[in-house]
């Protein structure tokens, strides 16, 4: 499919906006941000279908629909400090980049980072700031963010996601075994209060790292 303005919009009207998603500002994002440059060439075809895309190193490139899902529980309006947990391809990353002030993103894989950083200064995402490192960590030196979203299953909430945010500071994180998992929102209500709720079950791959997983479980 040649014309990926077409099917970009397809992609917002049917599998965003029909399910639900209602953050304005979520919709424009996906609609500004061209997905098929962050899969590999040859699935560029495939990059506006409602699925997951591989992009090596088994890792995967999120299914549009859980892109929104996730963007919108952050409730952002453009003032924010973001930390994403797993840059993975960058185009989750290039949605926070439209949504929010700064983007700070965390990968563990050298060459998904170096992959991800050409592609969002390609695409005019220079403004996202990532570091390879262990992102069960978090970014301590940046901290505290307004948000942090994972894009890795958990098997418990790391506790320095919690030190890192912000009072007033949503954490949206998936949470579970590494089969399923749940979506959760955290917001950091006091210095030691955080209501938790649950959005929806999914499927991500596993978080790796100290506070994490500790392997892939290949």
């Amino acid at each position: 499919m040649k014309n990926f303005s077409i099917a970009r919009r397809r992609m917002v009207e049917d599998q965003v906006i029909a399910r639900g998603i209602k953050d304005q500002r979520v919709i424009d994002a996906m609609l500004k941000v061209p997905r098929h440059k962050f899969v590999e060439h040859a699935l560029e075809s495939q990059a506006y279908q409602d699925a997951p895309l591989p992009i090596g190193d088994r890792q995967t490139i999120s299914q549009p629909y859980m892109v929104a899902v996730m963007s919108e529980a952050l409730v952002l309006d453009g003032s924010e400090t973001v930390l994403e947990v797993g840059t993975g391809s960058g185009y989750q990353a290039a949605v926070l980049a439209i949504l929010a002030d700064r983007v700070f993103s965390l990968e563990r894989i050298p060459s998904l980072a170096r992959r991800a950083r050409r592609i969002l200064d390609e695409c005019g995402f220079s403004k996202v700031n990532i570091r390879v490192a262990d992102g069960t960590r978090g970014w301590q030196e940046m901290a505290p963010f307004d948000a942090i979203m994972v894009t890795a299953g958990a098997p418990r909430v790391p506790k320095e996601y919690l030190e890192q945010l912000a009072v007033g500071g949503r954490l949206v994180i998936p949470v579970g075994d590494r089969g399923s998992q749940m979506l959760m929102r955290i917001t950091r209500t006091g210095e030691d209060d955080y209501r938790e709720e649950s959005i929806l079950g999914c499927r991500f791959v596993p978080l790796i790292g100290a506070s994490g997983w500790q392997n892939d479980g290949i």
